[in-house]
């Protein structure tokens, strides 16, 4: 916050101040400037220096619900002149700086706010869910937190040309809102003089405050700051921000917000679970109470429950057996709804980007299902949930049924993580426990990445082999915070700096006007080593996943050729070989158009498997990246399970069907704004496009893209697109390798040439391949299992060779011999069979092959007598050069040195030797 010298800056001294009446002082308690009306009023009206007077008490005419609030703020501004806009899917797809939306600001950043597009209207009015996962640790508990909240916001655009309306105007707006629509009374109102600073962006702004609750931020944005400077920004910018989900509560006066919000949904809980409704004065006190402390540790937790204790005399213990169970509740209808908003907007659960982000949220409501003792499967929570949403929402109920499946898909996930996770703790934990260790916060944050397993499943696991685990209050905040910004990719450095290219034109895209042409003239306009600058090009720089265009400039007796293009800025730089090309050079230029025809067919292809892709699976199905080639390509989509056979079956029919039908390829330079409402967000499937105008290509009602690279001018001139294989390169993330046109061609006569080859080495037709290998395949098993009756048959046999070449050692009988042929599972089922009958019998066996395999087994009676068969076999098996180990009872190893079998028996004998003599 700024000094009190700052802090008088005009800015502060909007017009309905003056024409109302109201006065600015200083909060008695927090020292902060504040305006109000109301001459007795000392305090600031927020919270800590203001309790919340609002509950069982609201200030409002009447109660809202949340569609309702919604609804009128939006109309409140319609007719005060701002255009209502549609709300921003929660997943931010046209930023390459954050994965979810966490103001209704960041809708129009970095684009509009940067002065390079403009907005979408001047001035406008939106009620965006917005995703803040920084609070997750507290939603439920302080009475006001949410995952995901609706932020009403009002927006003008205020350039040096045209103002729209800037403070005095928008403190108007937010105060008649308040008092004429809500009726609520300008006494009760205060407006905070403070200093907002975020996301590179900074201004001065108003908080809003009523009864103790902050209700409103109004900023007026108009510097960028960065390495501790501000400069004007280019557009003066209102950026307000109303917490819709706080205005309900306010009309309402409900204990907490959760009741208000979650009404439905949180009686649904308190059945299922059986959690009764606590005192409605111990909830009002503590909601209050909640208010005036920061819950951000649970030393700030037994502070409230303390303090609530001494205004309702029940003690500590009663209120957390009251509370906890019902703070649970809260916390799991919050993260339900944030859930349908994260999957209806298309997030796809994985182990990066959003789908991280939205695993996290999913687990930690799992964890408190079960800390709950709830047994209802999610996916039926969730389904109660949409059922509520549907009706303000209708596009979660188009999502319905993938939000359902993806829910269900995830808890079993979830399950069997756990389940395989015990195992891994177990271990850890006892690693620990031997070097008198806990469980650190670190390790904690990599199983729950790695394994998926929450910080309360790893104390419970690790409390049963005697480890602490001490696990921080704010941990999901904390995982929430690692993985909520996105990591730009580090920028290639360029061959020549941008600062070297600045005095030279933009070079004409000759490829964008006619992708079909290979051959061109030019002149050079400069050379910077083995790079030439032509004043226009026909070579397609790399970019968008697609590789440069190569060929060969010419000038008089001079060729060079052309190995590599690439952009920097608006500039196209030709890497040639031999570099001799000079400064004023007319040249003539030829694409290699066998290349440029493939990878326009490839770049086409993806395009066309992406729209079959979202058919078949879904259009939750969104492009995670995309790499064209020559010979063939791929294409990384998002979808929560492997992509079955059937479903590539389809999705290649449907991509040939598109190539027959021979559709259209348009594309487009386009204003964003416009493309934007034509085609939705939608439009970045192939990742963010920065400037004013974006290029869309239009592959006539099948898909759409903001896309810069070389096309095919009709879907026909792909000839044929085959899918060569599929990987899961990571969770959450399906890669799909494919080829066009000729490279297809080839791939499926090379498999046919395949496919004949086999056949004549089955003698079979390649119809009947399938079913000649199966039939083969019966008769090898039938042969195998033959194979391992006869063998057991043998070892058998040799049993009472074995029992008499046992040695006596005190009071132990050794067998050391070796079994020819002998598989480890024999050797083992011959130990066995020795030994059941004798518990003083320890047998030590080996076998022959490419390796050397050692098996050694004690009955009960010589391990009590100091028998260690694990020992012993990692003694023998170093005398192979191999490793080995196991039980006292038994063990198992070898190796390699396959002419020291002899030596390596005797010296498991000797060590069988030494361990029986004591």
């Amino acid at each position: 916050m700024l000094g009190e010298a700052s802090q008088l800056k005009d800015i502060y001294r909007v017009k309905l101040f003056k024409h109302e009446g109201f006065q600015r002082k200083k909060c008695v308690k927090c020292g902060r400037l504040f305006w109000t009306v109301d001459p007795e009023r000392k305090t600031c009206g927020d919270t800590p220096c203001d309790e919340y007077s609002f509950i069982d008490c609201p200030p409002t005419k009447r109660k809202y619900t949340l569609e309702k609030m919604e609804k009128n703020f939006l109309n409140f501004f319609a007719k005060h002149g701002h255009e209502i806009i549609d709300r921003y899917p929660v997943v931010a797809r046209w930023r390459d700086d954050i994965f979810l939306t966490i103001a209704s600001i960041a809708d129009f950043q970095p684009w509009v706010t940067t002065g390079q597009v403009p907005p979408p209207a001047n001035p406008l009015v939106i009620s965006q869910p917005s995703i803040r996962l920084n609070d997750m640790d507290n939603v439920g508990r302080s009475g006001k937190h949410f995952t995901l909240f609706f932020m009403g916001g009002h927006h003008a655009f205020n350039s040096r040309r045209k103002r729209i309306y800037w403070n005095d105007e928008t403190v108007a707006l937010c105060h008649e809102f308040l008092t004429k629509e809500l009726g609520i009374k300008s006494q009760e109102i205060t407006y905070i003089q403070d200093f907002w600073e975020g996301g590179g962006n900074a201004g001065e702004d108003f908080e809003v405050n009523i009864r103790g609750l902050e209700i409103a931020t109004l900023v007026f944005m108009q510097y960028a700051s960065a390495d501790g400077k501000r400069v004007p920004l280019p557009l003066k910018v209102v950026d307000t921000g109303y917490g819709i989900e706080r205005l309900v509560w306010l009309s309402q006066g409900t204990a907490t917000s959760y009741e208000a919000i979650f009404g439905p949904l949180v009686e649904h809980l308190r059945k299922l679970s059986g959690v009764h409704q606590p005192p409605v004065e111990v909830l009002r006190e503590n909601s209050k109470l909640a208010g005036m402390i920061d819950i951000e540790s649970g030393r700030d937790l037994k502070l409230l429950r303390s303090k609530v204790a001494s205004r309702t005399g029940l003690s500590v213990d009663e209120l957390n057996r009251i509370l906890t169970p019902l703070e649970r509740i809260y916390a799991i209808a919050d993260h339900l709804r944030c859930l349908a908003f994260m999957f209806g907007d298309g997030i796809t659960p994985s182990n990066v980007r959003e789908g991280y982000l939205a695993r996290s949220v999913l687990r930690h409501t799992l964890e408190l299902t079960r800390e709950m003792e709830l047994n209802t499967p999610l996916v039926e929570l969730m389904a109660f949930e949409l059922k509520h949403l549907a009706k303000q929402f209708p596009e979660l109920e188009h999502r319905k049924n993938y939000v359902l499946e993806v829910t269900d898909a995830e808890e079993k996930r979830y399950r069997e993580a756990v389940s395989r996770g015990t195992r891994i703790v177990k271990r850890i934990a006892g690693e620990l426990r031997s070097k008198g260790e806990p469980i650190s916060q670190r390790k904690l944050i990599e199983l729950y990445d790695t394994y998926g397993l929450t910080p309360e499943i790893v104390k419970k696991m690790a409390a049963e082999v005697g480890v602490d685990v001490d696990v921080p209050d704010d941990f999901y905040i904390k995982v929430a915070e690692s993985h909520s910004r996105a990591k730009r990719a580090e920028a290639s450095v360029p061959p020549v700096s941008a600062e070297n290219l600045r005095s030279l034109p933009p070079t004409r895209q000759l490829y964008y006007e006619n992708p079909y042409a290979v051959e061109f003239r030019a002149r050079v306009l400069n050379v910077f080593g083995e790079y030439v600058v032509l004043n226009q090009t026909m070579f397609y720089p790399e970019g968008g996943g697609q590789p440069a265009d190569t060929g060969s400039l010419e000038s008089g007796n001079a060729k060079v050729e052309v190995v590599d293009v690439i952009k920097v800025e608006d500039v196209i730089l030709h890497r040639v070989k031999p570099p001799s090309l000079k400064r004023g050079d007319q040249v003539a230029g030829r694409v290699d158009w066998s290349r440029r025809r493939s990878l326009m067919a490839h770049h086409t292809g993806t395009h066309i498997l992406l729209g079959a892709a979202r058919r078949v699976l879904g259009d939750h199905v969104w492009q995670q990246g995309a790499q064209k080639g020559v010979d063939r390509s791929r294409l990384d989509i998002s979808h929560f399970r492997r992509v079955g056979m059937k479903e590539l079956r389809e999705i290649e029919r449907l991509s040939n069907e598109v190539i027959t039908e021979d559709r259209e390829v348009k594309a487009t330079w386009m204003d964003r704004n416009q493309a934007e409402r034509k085609y939705g967000f939608d439009l970045y499937q192939g990742g963010v496009v920065p400037g004013k105008r974006v290029r869309v290509v239009d592959i006539k009602g099948w898909n759409t893209q903001a896309c810069a690279g070389t096309h095919c001018k009709r879907t026909g001139e792909v000839g044929l697109l085959k899918i060569l294989r599929t990987e899961r390169i990571q969770d959450g993330i399906e890669r799909i390798e494919f080829a066009t046109g000729l490279a297809a061609l080839n791939f499926i006569q090379a498999q046919e040439e395949q496919l004949t080859r086999a056949a004549e080495i089955l003698r079979t037709s390649p119809e009947r391949v399938a079913a000649k290998t199966r039939e083969l395949f019966e008769q090898w098993k039938a042969a195998e299992k033959e194979v391992k009756r006869l063998r057991q048959r043998i070892a058998e046999s040799q049993l009472p060779q074995l029992r008499r070449a046992a040695k006596t050692v005190g009071e132990i009988r050794v067998i050391c011999e070796e079994v020819e042929g002998a598989s480890v599972d024999e050797m083992i089922k011959i130990a066995s069979s020795l030994i059941k009958g004798d518990e003083k019998l320890v047998v030590i066996l080996a076998s022959r092959d490419e390796t050397i395999r050692l098996v050694a087994m004690a009955g009960e009676e010589a391990v009590k007598m100091g028998v260690n068969c694990g020992s012993m076999i990692s003694e023998a098996s170093k005398v192979l050069e191999g490793g080995g180990g196991g039980r006292s009872s038994m063990g198992q190893g070898g190796g390699p040195r396959t002419d020291r079998l002899g030596v390596a028996l005797r010296r498991a004998l000797e060590i069988c030797e030494k361990q029986i003599k004591g």
